[in-house]
């Protein structure tokens, strides 16, 4: 077998195994974690929690984001999505606390996609007050009443809330999803992105079978 007919051969057998991957029946250890303590939840009464933690400057996370809004619009009724900013280190909060203020201005829906844009194509730095109050005045939203929600009582609160679900999830890398409170999955798990929706999904089901 030549070098070229030895290369297609083994994107074949990658290609059926990552196929084979996508077809099976999502295993507890292997594909998803089942917690043994429950995270904290803010679904409504009677809703599933769906959560996505992700980091705005993770490129996987940035790549990951299309097909996660596209998912995300085509949950069943009976699932309340939300994301989660992560903040493994303290210099991850100013980027929480951008995500927050958007979500209290009501600006998430035109700009969150925006922020991963200026950090990954842009190649803007987006990681301190100062930087992002420069970006989020170019883009039109009032700076005063930012700045006011950035550094509010409240979205210092959702930012703590948010490392608290993050450790509860005992989440290690970003992007991931979890799912009721009690089952948690990502890329690693699941072999890629996509099928971490798949085993979602799957969670979901679990999840509301015992409910």
């Amino acid at each position: 077998m030549n070098r070229r007919d030895f290369t297609l051969a083994l994107a074949a057998l990658s290609a059926a195994a990552s196929a084979q991957a996508q077809l099976k029946k999502p295993e507890a250890g292997d594909d998803y974690l089942t917690l043994d303590t429950r995270a904290p939840t803010e679904a409504p009464a009677g809703k599933i929690e769906v959560v996505e933690f992700f980091w705005y400057n993770c490129p996987h996370c940035n790549a990951f984001e299309p097909r996660l809004a596209t998912w995300a619009k085509a949950l069943p009724k009976d699932v309340y999505f939300r994301r989660v900013p992560v903040a493994f280190r303290d210099e991850f909060v100013p980027q929480q606390r951008l995500y927050y203020a958007l979500e209290a201005l009501g600006r998430l829906e035109d700009l969150h996609a925006k922020v991963f844009y200026a950090i990954h194509v842009e190649h803007q730095r987006l990681d301190s007050e100062e930087t992002i109050m420069a970006w989020i005045q170019k883009n039109g939203v009032n700076a005063a009443k930012f700045r006011e929600q950035f550094n509010s009582f409240n979205t210092s609160t959702k930012a703590r809330k948010a490392t608290q679900v993050m450790q509860a999830y005992k989440v290690e890398g970003v992007p991931a999803l979890g799912v009721a409170g009690r089952y948690y999955t990502d890329g690693s798990l699941a072999k890629n992105m996509e099928r971490a929706t798949q085993v979602a999904d799957y969670l979901v089901a679990e999840a509301r079978r015992s409910k």
